[in-house]
């Protein structure tokens, strides 16, 4: 873990960064581990980041085609531009938004930036209890260590996109295209050659690359039977997975357990798991969950104010900021302790730039 932390510190660097637009510099800065949402069976607390804001809204559902709240609350004003509220009682399964009022307009209501569960095509939310999505063993689950000389060198990386590893007609993989599909053992196609998993181990590789699989905006996760195809680089929400490699993506703990499901085969067979993240951009711009809780700060600006566009993805995210690289490195870290990822390979690692000399990278604790 001490690794992970040093090496996200060195990726978004450490030298003194200027930002364009001095007024973002001036926004409190949020050190607590909170953001997002805190679940238990006797109350849910909620907090968002939105110094801007001047009232705060969060809006609660009973399923993801509710088209009435079940239940508004204001929120209240927390420390260092954060609003928050604690709901009492067991709201587990249902769905929630945010919405803020900045200059008198409200915005729109959006996904929790944070939320680490989502329902069906990342439009909301979802309360869940993260323990409840834990296959058997899973926390006896652990890394396989490199055989031999055990070196970082040694690695042999295998790079893949999910769907196309096991949606051929003849993988004879019954999963096809799925997180489950990937976790099948022993498959083989007509002429009894391994196929997917199987067929990576007997290639003597050490980890799998997998191209995006946190929840990505372009495919309709209500049609899963349509052909669509994606690689996953539009970033929707972070910390959950994406739902059209779920055999129910209407289910937020469906798609998380069989993700760790697969993580745990892919262990359990001597192989390690790379992650493809992309913090670079997010699909959406101006729309964005993002920008609607805090205009502006997230991105990258031109110096009339409109979006930066380094990536060629119509915006940048402004890893400079604090709290843009606070959110890269906790959710780099969630993904790690809470899916036991191995490794992670960040897309457009040249746009990420440093923050400034006046906040240093973590203390790490001992070896």
């Amino acid at each position: 873990m001490n690794l992970l932390i040093a090496a996200a510190c060195l990726l978004i660097g450490s030298s003194a960064s200027t930002d364009s637009l001095p007024g973002y510099g001036q926004y409190p800065i949020y050190t607590g581990k909170d953001l997002g949402l805190l679940y238990s069976p006797l109350a849910s607390v909620f907090r968002i980041w939105s110094p801007t804001a001047e009232q705060a809204r969060l809006y609660l559902y009973r399923d993801d085609s509710s088209s009435a709240p079940v239940k508004v609350i204001e929120l209240t004003t927390g420390t260092d531009g954060t609003w928050w509220t604690s709901l009492k009682g067991d709201w587990k399964d249902f769905r929630y938004t945010f919405s803020v009022r900045i200059n008198k307009e409200w915005h729109k209501e959006v996904t929790d930036p944070y939320a680490k569960a989502v329902g069906l095509n990342g439009k909301r939310a979802v309360i869940l209890n993260l323990r409840q999505t834990d296959p058997p063993g899973w926390l006896l689950d652990k890394n396989p260590a490199f055989s031999g000389a055990n070196h970082p060198t040694d690695a042999v990386i295998y790079e893949l996109h999910l769907r196309d590893i096991s949606v051929g007609s003849g993988s004879g993989i019954r999963q096809k295209g799925k997180f489950a599909g990937l976790a099948e053992w022993d498959t083989k196609n007509a002429d009894g050659l391994a196929t997917g998993l199987s067929h990576l181990k007997e290639l003597g590789i050490t980890h799998i690359h997998v191209l995006p699989f946190f929840d990505f905006n372009s495919v309709d996760e209500s049609r899963p039977d349509s052909p669509q195809y994606n690689w996953g680089y539009d970033p929707l929400n972070y910390n959950a997975p994406e739902g059209s490699y779920s055999s129910n993506p209407s289910d937020a703990a469906t798609r998380i357990r069989e993700l760790k499901e697969l993580i745990a085969a892919i262990h359990r067979h001597g192989l390690r798991i790379i992650m493809d993240v992309v913090y670079n951009h997010t699909a959406l711009t101006g729309s964005s969950s993002f920008n609607e809780l805090v205009p502006g700060y997230y991105y990258r600006h031109n110096p009339d104010n409109s979006f930066s566009n380094g990536t060629g993805c119509g915006n940048e995210t402004a890893s400079e900021r604090p709290m843009f690289r606070k959110f890269m490195l906790e959710s780099v870290l969630f993904w790690t302790k809470e899916y036991h990822i191995d490794g992670f390979r960040f897309d457009l690692m040249g746009v990420h730039d440093g923050p400034p000399a006046t906040l240093p990278c973590p203390t790490l604790p001992g070896p």
